[in-house]
């Protein structure tokens, strides 16, 4: 029973479209009709608002933490489905029809709260690939894969099958942009989508 628990609570809370609620609450449009459509952060920054895009990253991340945090303590042994529950939350969330974000900053915040240390290779990944590529799709996957990779280096097996479940989902989700980045076309940050 702890385990549905801990997913639900995780879902719940990573269903929170942090996105969407602070372009709406600013004035900034309807998230939903701007670029790709995307309740996430990146999406969020084509309003041309650095700062509620950079909220959103963090609002995003916190409700992933917040949720495997709470498992932590009240659901002992079941962490691991709360990350992957504020994951899924975050990109099917039920209040819009299932369409949500892809999941990158809500990964992070899960996998900093499963593991601080695999969550640093998590950020600092992201942070070098944005850097040198400024591409955020890139970024978001090389860093999603990173995490299984990085559990079972420091001998994390217990968190390889959830942190490679939500690697393959981040993946899926950015199929598209594999295809734009494949062909060349896939836009750098700060440039015209």
């Amino acid at each position: 029973m702890h385990q549905f628990y801990a997913m639900a609570l995780g879902y719940l809370l990573g269903s929170i479209p942090f996105g969407l609620i602070l372009t709406n609450l600013f004035g900034n449009g309807n998230l939903r009709q701007i670029g790709s459509g995307n309740i996430g952060a990146t999406n969020v920054l084509r309003t041309g608002n650095k700062g509620l895009a950079a909220a959103t990253l963090l609002l995003d991340g916190a409700k992933g933490f917040l949720g495997v945090w709470l498992a932590q303590r009240w659901l002992p042994g079941a962490a691991p489905l709360a990350a992957l529950g504020a994951v899924l939350g975050h990109c099917f969330p039920v209040w819009l029809r299932f369409r949500g974000g892809k999941g990158v900053a809500t990964a992070m915040g899960v996998s900093l709260a499963l593991a601080w240390p695999i969550g640093l290779v998590y950020a600092g990944t992201w942070l070098a690939m944005l850097v040198l590529t400024r591409i955020s799709s890139l970024s978001g996957m090389t860093a999603a894969l990173a995490c299984p990779l990085t559990a079972y280096l420091l001998g994390r097996i217990d968190l390889v099958p959830v942190l490679g479940a939500i690697a393959l989902l981040v993946l899926f989700l950015h199929r598209a942009n594999i295809g734009r980045l494949r062909s060349g076309t896939e836009p750098r940050v700060g440039s015209k989508a």
